[in-house]
């Protein structure tokens, strides 16, 4: 059923890790070498990758997500007792081309086929955002792949949504955002965009001061929402 909010929206802003990219993917691969610790360390490397994130943008003190990835995997694997380089330097690599979830390139290619403009605002580095892009093969589906290391600061900040924006020279009220992490999608909501939270494991909405306009259990249920 379409969505008079999001219906109105000229453009999609897609967040990157989560939403279009499987972070669990890594460590998932590794599963012959962390045997009954792959899940375990997924989750706990994806917890401190986003609090460091936080926590550097409150002490001032940035550093790209390459570095902020790198040190939230040493913390999860000294937390686990992990000690082999190797896997470390197998694990980060990985990083760089996690799976795609089975339904981004679909709804991608929906907006693009419906004239709809899709772009990525992400936490990841350029680096990690070209190697991703390519990996996952929707490079030709996308108008712009855009990195929070353009202001210097991670989401949910203001200026990070602001630079899609200026991107694509867009009022907020016309960009609809999508985002699997609901601090996410409560921070875009606040900045003015048109939100589509998707909440593919069932959880609770986040208690924070603004909220989605729509909630979806997969990208699948995006172009409907949009009329397309």
């Amino acid at each position: 059923m379409t969505h008079p909010a999001l219906s109105s929206t000229s453009a999609c802003v897609f967040d990157a890790y989560g939403t279009l990219l499987d972070v669990t993917s890594a460590a998932k691969r590794c599963r012959d070498a962390l045997g009954a610790k792959a899940d375990d360390l997924a989750a706990l490397w994806r917890t401190k990758q986003l609090e460091y994130s936080w926590l550097r943008s409150l002490m001032g003190r940035h550093a790209d997500f390459w570095q902020v990835t790198g040190e939230a995997l040493d913390y999860a694997m000294a937390t686990l007792g992990i000690e082999d380089a190797g896997l470390r330097a197998r694990l980060m690599e990985l990083y760089l081309v996690l799976s795609a979830y089975p339904d981004a390139k679909s709804t991608l290619e929906a907006l693009k086929r419906a004239g709809r403009p899709a772009a990525i605002l992400s936490n990841g580095s350029p680096k990690m955002l070209e190697a991703a892009v390519k990996s996952a093969g929707i490079g030709d589906l996308l108008v712009h792949a855009i990195s929070v290391e353009d202001c210097g600061i991670y989401k949910p900040h203001p200026s990070v949504y602001a630079l899609a924006t200026e991107r694509l020279g867009l009022a907020a009220e016309r960009i609809c955002f999508v985002s699997s992490n609901a601090w996410d999608a409560a921070g875009a909501a606040l900045f003015g965009f048109r939100v589509a939270w998707v909440n593919r494991a069932g959880a609770q909405p986040e208690r924070l001061p603004a909220a989605p306009e729509a909630e979806i259990k997969s990208l699948a249920e995006l172009p409907p929402l949009l009329g397309l």
